[in-house]
């Protein structure tokens, strides 16, 4: 599956019109994914379109059957007029939901803790609290029942019958399906964590000389952070059994469009995985701790920046701004590549950063020149005051915790569609 586009609602326009004026019929048998139930004036130019497939979250729908406008019957009518299309269409209009897998959440926490953009908070700053990831989980999971959940039961089932799901309505399936969707709340909740507003830490340029240069171009941390998060959900579709990497590319235009995501447009995403076709047996699987060179995964793996610039859905323009969000330090073999490319920007982690492994390695990043480098840190500038006022604070080296507002996070609720 390659992902053409990625939209967000926007105060003109809903997300299902702004993929049909940026796509128009290329959308012709396309998958297309919303965060909730498309209006008719949306799926009808939709259907039209010809699209394979409309799945929706099961939630209220866009034009909200919750907020008082809706007692107008303008929102139930609207409902009727979405059930009606959908009844008379060739495009399967659904509710994708699946059940996780019973060790699927366990596995996004471990690895969500053990990430690099946590790890690196903890050994900056060993005397934070470590229950730090454990509150900003619960705050986002908070967040996302807001968004993507109908707090009252009873009101959730009159919605699912209104948008014809009366199936979905009696239990054990309504349990079950408000079971599912919790879940998968938890699992975007625990994901979000790992890339965490805390304190003052961010995508920063490690070269303090070249902050004053870079500021104006850098992007607004909550972006950055969002669009990290994005790259974080993709590792997990990684076919290597060791380490999943995610990377996704934007771009920011020279004016604002018709989109929720204002200038910036999507450009392509990937993950780490063996060459499309491949059997599961084809090829190697083995890391470094094999003996045997020739039976290691390195030289048959294709990196998640190769999958994201081979299988991007536009060309990257010179005269714009493009950046790559990459869940790890970019290796020697992907570092040209991005450059090549015309990519302006690197957000990633620094972890591995000037290290040299069995099959792989990590020197060109830090040499790389010519491409605007942002790596997860503490705020240089703020470390520059911190050093200049607190001199007391340092033990060992390592700069110790400093109380701080953090900054204010400012909720959006969003409506996607993925084609």
């Amino acid at each position: 599956m390659k992902i053409v586009g990625l939209h967000c609602s926007s105060e003109d326009l809903h997300a299902g019109k702004i993929a049909l004026i940026k796509h128009g019929s290329r959308l012709k048998n396309c998958d297309l994914y919303f965060s909730r139930k498309p209006c008719s004036a949306c799926l009808k130019m939709i259907v039209n379109a010809g699209v394979n497939r409309i799945s929706y979250w099961p939630a209220d729908p866009e034009i909200s059957l919750l907020t008082e406008a809706s007692s107008s019957e303008d929102a139930k009518l609207d409902a009727k007029a979405v059930e009606r299309l959908k009844s008379n269409s060739r495009a399967h209009v659904c509710v994708l939901l699946q059940p996780l897998v019973c060790y699927m959440v366990q596995f996004v926490e471990e690895t969500s803790y053990k990430c690099d953009f946590i790890q690196k908070i903890s050994r900056t700053l060993p005397d934070t609290n470590i229950d730090f990831y454990s509150e900003c989980k619960q705050e986002r999971i908070k967040e996302y029942e807001m968004i993507f959940l109908v707090s009252n039961e009873e009101m959730h089932k009159q919605i699912l019958m209104t948008i014809g799901l009366e199936n979905l309505c009696e239990n054990p399936y309504f349990s079950n399906l408000r079971q599912n969707m919790k879940d998968l709340i938890l699992l975007l909740a625990t994901v979000a964590s790992s890339v965490p507003n805390f304190t003052h830490y961010g995508f920063y340029c490690r070269n303090t000389e070249q902050i004053n240069e870079v500021h104006n171009q850098s992007l607004p941390q909550e972006i950055a952070r969002h669009c990290m998060i994005q790259a974080r959900l993709l590792a997990y579709r990684t076919e290597d059994h060791k380490t999943g990497v995610g990377a996704v590319i934007w771009a920011e235009g020279k004016s604002r469009s018709c989109d929720g995501t204002g200038a910036m447009y999507f450009i392509g995403c990937g993950y780490n995985a063996f060459p499309v076709g491949s059997e599961y047996a084809d090829f190697p699987h083995m890391d470094d701790k094999q003996k045997d060179r020739e039976i290691r995964k390195f030289r048959y793996i294709v990196h998640a920046e190769q999958n994201a610039l081979t299988f991007r859905c536009q060309e990257i323009k010179p005269e714009e701004r493009s950046m790559i969000f990459v869940t790890k330090c970019p290796c020697d073999e992907c570092v040209p590549l991005i450059k090549g490319a015309g990519i302006k920007q690197i957000y990633a982690g620094d972890v591995d950063v000037g290290k040299k492994k069995a099959d792989i390695s990590y020197m060109r990043f830090g040499e790389l020149e010519g491409v605007s480098k942002f790596t997860w840190q503490l705020n240089p500038s703020r470390t520059c005051v911190l050093e200049q006022n607190e001199p007391e604070s340092r033990e060992n080296g390592v700069l110790g915790p400093v109380p701080l507002e953090e900054d204010q996070h400012q909720n959006k609720k969003l409506r996607l569609a993925n084609h």
